[in-house]
């Protein structure tokens, strides 16, 4: 079999297909195995590919799907983790030649629920080294956007953006601590859900920041966000931080109807900072949130202005913590920009970092406190579209750093409040790059972000295009 159209369907359309044995598992696990055949090494998505692993499950599957079996929405459907998350038997490098060697001995918690759901695992896709975000060398090649490929996919879980994009599997799981799952998700023009802190088990994930990291699922619609949250999220008793709070059907409540639903728009993301065609998009965005019945107003938010500079403070401190033994033992394994990030972390003041601690909470509790008022909170994913490969090293001027540093606070304010955040196709900027309209929620309020994603996505088509390395 070898219908390309299939690799691009949803998780629903799929499971149809696999329920009423008009395709089975190896079917179209092949089917993926074929595309990340041709073209992975153009994109550079996946960093490990699992294909006997993955025959073997979507036998199994097979097995289990013909005997009237099926576990979940997501059984026998072909899934991939960025390379920061345990699969057992398989490496695990968080994108570093530190671990180029490492397999993991047991399978993370977000791995654990995927196979218990009888989903299939490709592999393990690209991501910037330990998260952190502005990788010089990628252990294996350059990710690139499908959409072109002289362009970033975003960062830093940038081959679960382009792998979902491009239709090399049907979902992903990526990983959060600022922004690094709506970030790609934005510029690849894919669907892409932080839930809520604790939401799901961080077991067996690289660290990059305690306090921040979040794992979540990436795909093409909310629908489909929806159906891997539901198996992803739970108390994982090997994640002491994890929630034991029930966890609801996700899907149940697309019905796409918005009316009585109250919007706040931020201000502070859709100033001049953003670019004028990502302004334009959002707000065309916002105005079809009013035309299916929510009431809008603007809400200024003057505190997340000073988010990503918090946020260096706080992650750089943390990810120091965590790597101090591993860089001092093998410093040059280290990428330039990762090790130059820790070590400006590691020489940070005590007393600097209880401050940003205490800003990170100041932030996050003027979130939470508009959305006391307000379902959710609206603005843009990103300044603008995917920028263009980055080729220097380091920061190189003051503009360079204010930029790095105080460039895009909107997503990384909802992991200060630790509330969920999706990020959404809303269109494209004159050089054909995917823009993403952000919609953010209150704490275990997944449900109400995913219903105006998806009630946005039944009046829209953005997130239904392809791009052309497709």
């Amino acid at each position: 079999m070898r219908d390309d159209n299939m690799a691009f369907m949803s998780i629903s359309e799929q499971g149809a297909l696999l329920a009423s044995r008009k395709v089975s598992p190896v079917e179209l696990t092949s089917l993926y195995l074929d595309r990340i055949d041709r073209l992975n090494g153009k994109l550079n998505s996946f960093n490990t590919v699992c294909g006997e692993l993955a025959l073997e499950a979507a036998k199994k599957a097979e097995r289990e799907i013909r005997r009237g079996r099926r576990k979940s929405p997501l059984h026998g459907i072909p899934v991939a983790v960025k390379d920061q998350m345990n699969i057992v038997g398989v490496p695990n490098t968080g994108g570093s030649r530190y671990f180029k060697d490492f397999v993991a001995n047991a399978d993370a918690g977000v791995v654990a629920r995927l196979k218990k759901s009888g989903a299939i695992l490709l592999g393990t896709l690209s991501s910037s080294e330990f998260s952190m975000g502005g990788t010089t060398e990628h252990l294996f090649g350059t990710p690139k956007n499908p959409w072109d490929m002289e362009r970033t996919p975003g960062g830093s879980s940038s081959g679960a953006g382009s792998s979902v994009a491009a239709g090399l599997c049907t979902g992903a799981v990526g990983e959060d601590t600022g922004g690094s799952i709506r970030g790609p998700a934005s510029m690849c023009g894919i669907t892409g859900l932080k839930p809520t802190w604790s939401r799901i088990s961080r077991a067996g994930v690289y660290s990059l920041s305690w306090a921040q990291d979040c794992a979540g699922p990436m795909a093409r619609s909310a629908v489909d966000c929806a159906l891997m949250l539901r198996t992803l999220a739970g108390h994982d008793p090997n994640d002491p931080t994890s929630s034991k709070a029930r966890v609801p059907d996700y899907a149940s409540g697309l019905n796409g109807e918005l009316r009585g639903l109250k919007v706040g728009v931020v201000e502070e993301m859709l100033d001049d900072s953003y670019e004028a065609e990502t302004r334009k998009a959002v707000e065309a965005a916002i105005s079809v949130l009013g035309e299916l019945g929510a009431s809008v107003e603007r809400v200024s938010l003057p505190l997340i202005r000073t988010a990503l500079g918090v946020h260096s403070a706080v992650v750089d401190a943390e990810a120091a913590s965590y790597h101090r033994g591993r860089l001092m033992d093998r410093y040059f394994d280290y990428d330039y920009n990762t090790r130059l990030r820790i070590l400006v972390g590691a020489l940070l003041p005590a007393g600097m970092h209880t401050l940003a601690t205490r800003a990170r909470a100041a932030i996050g509790k003027q979130v939470l406190d508009a959305l006391e008022k307000y379902d959710v909170l609206v603005g843009a994913t990103s300044v603008g579209g995917a920028a263009k490969l980055a080729t220097g090293t380091g920061i190189n001027s003051k503009a360079d750093a204010l930029s790095k540093l105080y460039g895009r606070p909107g997503t990384t304010a909802f992991n200060m409040s630790g509330s969920p955040a999706i990020s959404v196709p809303c269109g494209f900027n004159p050089a054909g790059m995917p823009l993403g309209f952000h919609i953010g929620g209150r704490l275990f309020d997944e449900a109400t972000v995913l219903r105006v994603a998806h009630a946005y996505q039944q009046a829209t088509d953005w997130h239904q295009r392809r791009p052309p390395v497709s």
